[in-house]
């Protein structure tokens, strides 16, 4: 079907922007719309204007049936912080409204038409990010309608200037998983969803829950309502099944009269888990559950069957995170990740003298074979500069390569070599966005300065032995793990030694480190534990076990110090909180494809990436954890920050 629609504003599409794209000018939209379709089309154009009459149609569900007498919203994503209160972007006086806005309300069956008026900002600074959420409803209104007060569903609609475009919206138990999932990282509960502005905040926080509202419709089809068997890239493979099994949970409320027929809901799925609010709504429901996706699972589960709605669903499982699988791009044996400033992910391929790049929603950027040239040889690390070069080590050819943020070789075949370098491993970038590198061969640190591409200073001694991975701290301290002797060194940023533990805190096989946002280094020993340190080497605790850690081979910390580990033996994931305590369940987070991890990394949307050595794919746990700043280097260029702290 087509649609038709009058619209003003003025928007371009940057060549790698998702769904929601940036304008061109600033603009405040009004938009007079009059929209039917099946197919959801991003494009379109318009001018400034003020805010005038318009309308947008949908239909709310309550699994297969309808649900009448619904109220519907539309709310902006909150600007003044992470998780703030969403804008009613009806204003309109002619229509009711309750404590969330102004609302419509849907007919006998589940119909809504939006006739009111908007007033949505759309700036290159500013294109506010639109969703709907409706509450109450009752899915069987005959013969006397009882609505059902404990209804809350929720759907992405998309950014303001884009809103021109959407054909239609179905909204029900999938639509709401998906939102809730994808924005877990910015919401507390549907009406307090947002993330600070360029103007009171880190401009990168705009990025990803920009990122995060496109990742929502990566999953679930915005006309249908129903979930996607792949990405719409076509090469990510969406967990179904479990989506169907959350949806269903949903459901068992949503088609009741409320009350008592909640409580299975609601009292499994409390604000902190197993502690805290009770939700008052399936929508505030499902956000907790993805905040705590490894509480009451067996109570949970129970609540979907054969009878509901959604098939196929789980009958067992350990967890409910929701993982998407992705493919091609080139990987081999996928190794490093690292994100840049825009979200997208890149990957040192292990098997393959190559780098893989998908966007933020797993679509492949760097053609099928991947990045080539540049004397990249295999199986090495790589950082990201704030400029969006990337820098990989070449331990097979003893050098390093440069990357431009489009994937174009800028050092030549030989790479750069010199300066002592021997057998490089592990790279990070520091806050004045010197180059280091850890040297296996040499027992060594190299300094380069990345404009000249030449060695700035050379670090012996402070424990060296085989250095492989390393980190630097908000000071400029740099932690190295070293293969050899269970230990860690410490240095300064003039290069003088501060620490070498050795076989105390549970240091195990070292193989990864990470800085939290207290400055601490969290190291990932592949004897199955963590270690942690003070800024002055001093450990804080013995090892830190459980949580499904089983040969650990990177770590990755997000922006609430949650640290996470990427488990080679296991095929697993694994995550703790910042006192150590296991978050994830005695067998690690599974699915999605998790095959042989061999490294993580967060990104800014709060997904979490690792590459599946033994799988040749790319697996992204959506809204798993809190967002952080990407690339690691953004952070320490303030001179104030450390690496893992929110935009």
């Amino acid at each position: 079907m087509k649609n038709s629609a009058s619209v003003s504003a003025s928007i371009m599409f940057p060549a790698r922007s998702g769904l929601f794209p940036r304008l061109a000018v600033p603009a405040l939209v009004g938009v007079v719309l009059s929209l039917s379709g099946c197919s959801a089309n991003f494009g379109g154009s318009a001018d400034s204007s003020t805010a005038t009459s318009f309308s947008i149609k949908g239909v709310t569900h309550g699994g297969q049936q309808p649900l009448f007498g619904s109220h519907v919203h539309l709310l902006a994503a909150g600007t003044s912080g992470y998780a703030s209160a969403a804008t009613d972007v009806l204003t309109s006086g002619s229509l009711p409204s309750d404590s969330f806005g102004h609302y419509v309300t849907t007919d006998a069956s589940g119909n809504f038409s939006l006739a009111g008026t908007i007033n949505c900002t759309a700036t290159a600074g500013n294109d506010q990010l639109l969703y709907l959420y409706s509450t109450e409803g009752d899915p069987q209104p005959d013969p006397t309608p009882v609505p059902n007060t404990s209804v809350g569903l929720m759907a992405v609609v998309g950014a303001c200037s884009t809103i021109a475009n959407i054909p239609f919206v179905f909204m029900n138990e999938v639509t709401t998983v998906a939102a809730a999932y994808a924005l877990a990282g910015f919401a507390v509960d549907p009406t307090h969803i947002g993330a600070p502005s360029a103007v009171t905040g880190h401009a990168l926080a705009g990025t990803g829950i920009t990122n995060a509202f496109n990742t929502a419709l990566n999953i679930v089809g915005q006309t249908t309502g129903q979930p996607l068997t792949t990405t719409p890239a076509g090469n990510g493979t969406v967990p179904v099944s479990e989506i169907n099994t959350l949806a269903d949970i949903l459901a068992s409320c949503i088609n009741s009269t409320g009350g008592s027929a909640c409580t299975p809901l609601f009292s499994n799925a409390l604000s902190g888990g197993t502690t805290g609010a009770t939700p008052t709504d399936t929508a505030m429901a499902a956000i907790n559950i993805a905040h705590n996706p490894t509480v009451q699972i067996t109570n949970l589960l129970g609540l979907a069957n054969n009878g509901s709605p959604f098939q196929p669903f789980l009958t067992s499982t350990n967890n409910f995170t929701l993982g998407v699988a992705f493919v091609g791009g080139g990987l081999q044996f996928p190794g490093p990740v690292a994100i840049d400033g825009a979200g997208n992910v890149w990957i040192a391929n292990g098997n393959a003298a190559s780098l893989s790049e998908f966007s933020s929603l797993g679509a492949v950027l760097s053609g099928p074979t991947g990045y080539t040239g540049g004397g990249l040889s295999g199986d090495g690390f790589l950082a990201i500069e704030t400029s969006g070069n990337v820098w990989v080590s070449n331990p097979l050819n003893t050098s390093l390569s440069e990357f431009s943020s489009s994937g174009t070789a800028i050092t030549g075949p030989a790479g750069i070599s010199g300066g002592g370098i021997n057998d490089p491993q592990g790279i990070a970038i520091d806050g004045f966005g010197n180059i280091w590198v850890a040297e296996t061969g040499g027992n060594s640190l190299t300094e380069f300065n990345p404009s000249t591409r030449t060695p700035i200073s050379q670090i012996t001694g402070g424990g060296l032995n085989d250095p492989e991975a390393l980190a630097i701290d908000g000071s400029g301290n740099i932690w190295v793990t070293n293969i050899f002797g269970s230990s860690a060194s410490e240095f300064n940023a003039s290069g003088q030694p501060i620490a070498s533990p050795s076989g105390v805190g549970g240091l195990n096989e070292p193989e990864a480190v990470a800085i939290d946002d207290s400055g601490n280094a969290w190291i990932a020993n592949f004897g199955n534990s963590f270690s942690e340190f003070n800024s002055s080497g001093v450990a804080l605790s013995g090892g830190y076990g459980g949580g499904g850690l089983n040969g650990p081979d990177d770590v990755a910390i997000d922006g609430s110090g949650n640290v996470w580990a990427a488990n080679r033996l296991g095929a697993t994931l694994s995550e703790f909180n910042s006192t150590g305590t296991p978050i994830s369940p005695p067998g690690g987070y599974t699915g999605g494809g998790l095959n042989e991890p061999t490294h993580v990394a967060i990104d800014g949307s709060g997904n979490v990436w690792t590459g599946n050595g033994a799988g040749n794919s790319l697996t992204e746990l959506i809204g798993a954890a809190t967002p952080v700043v990407t690339p690691l280097a953004a952070n320490l260029s303030t001179g104030t920050k450390q690496p893992a702290q929110k935009p």
